[in-house]
């Protein structure tokens, strides 16, 4: 099952679905965005579209996972790209004999359609595909969620792309906003 959670992601939705068009089920759950996400997710016949309001990145995603009929997740961001190469390798690791309970995936970050290559974001790497059965997301962490995996962990050759900012603006919308879960996250931490 292939899992995508959107808010107000109009410019990237068809890309990300139909890069994900080799996946056995699709679904889409979105913060009900003000722009067109949902219509044009819920116009693909492929892809189960559901809303949900958000309140946080790990219930988002948990809630996302709760869904899934099938016990193989690949998470997405609708800013994510996938390469022909992952995608083979994805089906390839899912259907070994022996795989490992969840994968990290390296990411190539792009910042204005450019492959940014220091200040950190060259070795960036997050899991993206697991087992249900042996992962989920810790509640505790709202944002930059962190899945507890039970199990071995391996990672993937191949790497994602990224378009994490296409301006400066959305930089800076993007950080005030993690920075705000980040806030509330050490608040209840006390």
């Amino acid at each position: 099952t292939a899992l995508v959670i959107t808010f107000n992601e109009e410019h990237n939705i068809k890309a990300v679905l139909d890069d994900l068009s080799f996946a056995n089920e699709i679904i889409v759950v979105d913060s009900f965005s003000s722009d067109r996400t949902f219509e044009i997710a819920s116009s693909y016949n492929n892809v189960k579209t559901i809303q949900r309001t958000f309140d946080n990145f790990a219930s988002q995603r948990n809630f996302a996972v709760s869904l899934a009929s099938h016990s193989w997740i690949f998470f997405m961001d609708a800013d994510e790209r996938l390469t022909p190469e992952l995608k083979s390798e994805i089906v390839e690791v899912i259907n070994s004999p022996n795989p490992s309970s969840a994968y990290f995936v390296h990411r190539i970050c792009m910042f204005k359609n450019k492959k940014i290559r220091f200040s950190g974001r060259q070795t960036d790497k997050i899991f993206r595909l697991f087992n249900k059965v042996n992962a989920f997301y810790d509640i505790k962490k709202i944002v930059h969620e962190k899945l507890i995996v039970n199990g071995s962990i391996g990672s993937l050759k191949n790497k994602l792309i990224h378009f994490s900012y296409s301006d400066y603006n959305s930089y800076k919308q993007k950080m005030l906003f993690y920075g705000r879960l980040k806030a509330r996250e050490e608040f209840e931490r006390k």
